[in-house]
């Protein structure tokens, strides 16, 4: 297996022909000139799910809303669809609105998205700005309802749903205007466990129905179930490393240098502990310093251990 110095890479080749979706050299920094992305190349094909790992702050809600077309690169050029993408070129029709058909997102706060009455409304908006027929509109409400659940929550303002039934709503919408390309920042972020597995299932479909899917998270666990390839974003906000799910999440040194596990030490009696894990914990790794009196660490023999 390639060790994370052999992965390590300023800029992610994912060695399958043209990419659907190209990042290069791309610099972008908010007001202030506070930098979100510092030279960041990526490639997405057709078809992939990739996951993007990184700590909070690298980056990864800038780097989705790029590839959205919500904000544009101050350095560096982004190319989808064999087309370079600008703020001119998306104002213009008819690829603009052949872009925002295609490419659809869900925020990491949901409630950003969610502006109208009822969820009934919040499904059929973007098929409606497509000027899609009043029925096609309505077969696709029903269909999106049947397929997240949805059927009682219909006449309910977004509002007033619990954080996963927005998300679902949320990401209905998104999906009902049918896009070849899902872009999700942080999906299962504050969801309980049932929640959270229930919005992986959704996201596995929409990646054996085709779709390309980029998932921006730091919940590790979820990652093996989404997606066939990731990329580690570091805290220089650029690409640390690239590969396998099994990979990536084997390689304790990489996820320690990009601040997706952490470490903790502490004494039990006679001897010291330390372990590193995220949470929630996809490691559990742990050194016993055998020997040595509380509140000295030691050197002593190592005991390392990993749970999945």
């Amino acid at each position: 297996m390639p060790t994370s110095s052999e992965r390590h890479a300023d800029e992610d080749r994912n060695g399958s022909g043209d990419p659907l979706l190209r990042l290069a050299d791309v610099h972008f920094s908010y007001e202030g000139g506070i930098p979100a992305l510092s030279g960041l190349t990526i490639s997405v094909s057709a078809g992939e799910r990739l996951a993007v790992l990184g700590a909070n702050g690298c980056g990864k809600s800038t780097l989705l809303r790029l590839l959205a077309g919500l904000i544009f690169p101050h350095r560096g050029t982004y190319n989808a669809f064999g087309r370079e993408i600008t703020d001119t070129l998306l104002g213009s029709s008819p690829f603009g609105m052949f872009f925002r058909k295609e490419v659809g997102i869900l925020f990491q706060n949901v409630d950003a998205q969610l502006f109208n009455a009822t969820v009934e409304e919040e499904i059929a908006f973007g098929p409606l700005q497509m000027d899609e027929a009043r029925d096609e509109v309505a077969r696709k409400v029903r269909d999106a309802a049947e397929a997240f659940g949805l059927g009682t929550l219909l006449g309910r303002p977004p509002f007033a749903l619990s954080g996963g039934e927005k998300r679902k709503v949320a990401l209905a919408a998104v999906m009902a205007t049918d896009p070849s390309v899902l872009l999700l920042d942080e999906p299962t972020a504050g969801l309980d466990p049932r929640s959270s597995s229930s919005l992986v299932d959704l996201i596995l479909a929409a990646g054996e129905g085709g779709k390309t899917v980029v998932t921006a998270t730091h919940d590790l666990h979820i990652v093996q179930g989404i997606a066939t390839r990731v990329l580690v974003i570091g805290e220089d906000r650029k690409v640390l490393a690239a590969g396998t799910p099994e990979e990536i999440l084997s390689d304790r040194e990489l996820l320690l240098a990009a601040n997706l596990v952490h470490r903790h030490r502490h004494a039990h009696e006679d001897y010291w502990h330390e372990h590193e894990h995220e949470h929630p914990g996809i490691f559990h790794g742990h050194e016993h310093d055998h020997g040595q009196e509380p509140g000295r660490p030691g050197g002593g023999p190592t005991d390392e251990g990993r749970n999945r």
